[in-house]
């Protein structure tokens, strides 16, 4: 069956949070807290390595919508039941379909980091790939020195499957060779 097909929930919620699709008009919000977070997600994450407007924040969230439309990834953000705040960004993404196996990144808003936020959201996500989509695997890959990122798969439970070597250049544009390591569920 063609992905495109499958009909799912855009919206789901935990104890302490809805996760939803991300839409048009979430780049100012996103945007507020890559700008709140950029000391901290500089490391690890690609997008942070160059500085971005709220129009490129929302021309990247209505194409993360389209994406998710076609079932090509599944950009998800992260907000507090009660007070409707942006607390993180998230996703599955590197889907296979056939396989149905999917990729969990995610990263926090600095201001609400420490509260387990995170670990809410990616047992959410978990468990909706599970039920909603049929996943038979679920991976997390982090940069072997992000101890924050690591500390999510280890207390959810995924398996340390490896540590992929040198694999890639580090995010910061030090030319540091980084080690992936690849957590994952399988069901």
């Amino acid at each position: 069956m063609n992905p495109i097909l499958l009909d799912f929930p855009t919206e789901f919620t935990t104890e302490r949070l809805v996760i939803r699709a991300a839409k048009a008009g979430d780049g100012k919000i996103v945007h507020g807290a890559i700008l709140a977070s950029i000391n901290e997600l500089k490391p690890w994450m690609p997008f942070a390595q160059k500085e971005q407007t709220e129009e490129d924040v929302e021309i990247n969230i209505r194409e993360a919508y389209i994406n998710f439309l076609k079932r090509e990834d599944l950009r998800l953000l992260v907000f507090l039941k009660e007070t409707g705040e942006l607390v993180a960004s998230s996703g599955l993404h590197r889907i296979d379909w056939d396989v149905r196996k999917f990729e969990i990144g995610y990263w926090i808003d600095t201001r609400h980091s420490g509260k387990g936020y995170i670990t809410e959201a990616v047992e959410g996500i978990t468990e909706f790939a599970r039920n909603e989509l049929g996943a038979r695997r679920v991976e997390i890959r982090c940069d072997s020195l992000n101890v924050k990122s690591r500390a999510i798969p280890e207390r959810l439970g995924f398996s340390l499957e490896g540590i992929l070597k040198q694999d890639s250049l580090a995010e910061d544009g030090s030319g540091r060779l980084r080690d992936t390591c690849i957590f994952a569920k399988t069901f």
